[in-house]
């Protein structure tokens, strides 16, 4: 996404319009890059659109999980297996024995 210049603000600057960007996040739909020493530090994004980015970061993990489980079927069903000692040693643990 495009910032423009008015979307970029030293965090010094920020905290005296606070309110002022604020308003205009919510207003316009556009989000603040709030800068620490010219290098970007925090943003300000509409609360609504928070939610809606978490959502989507929720749903690309239950994706990625869902394409993992079918790669896992896929293995499988062609008898593709791996050893309990090669299991273990691929989590990490000792085996009980």
């Amino acid at each position: 996404m495009a910032f423009r210049a008015s979307d970029v603000v030293p965090i010094s600057e920020a905290r005296a319009r606070l309110t002022e960007l604020a308003e205009d996040v919510v207003g316009s739909g556009a989000e603040k890059v709030l800068t620490k020493n010219g290098a970007s530090y925090v943003a300000l994004v509409d609360a609504r659109r928070l939610d809606y980015y978490h959502a989507l970061e929720a749903e690309h993990a239950n994706l990625v999980l869902a394409d993992d489980a079918i790669t896992g079927l896929k293995e499988a069903l062609s008898g593709a297996f791996v050893s309990d000692d090669e299991l273990d040693e691929a989590l990490g643990v000792t085996p009980a024995r």
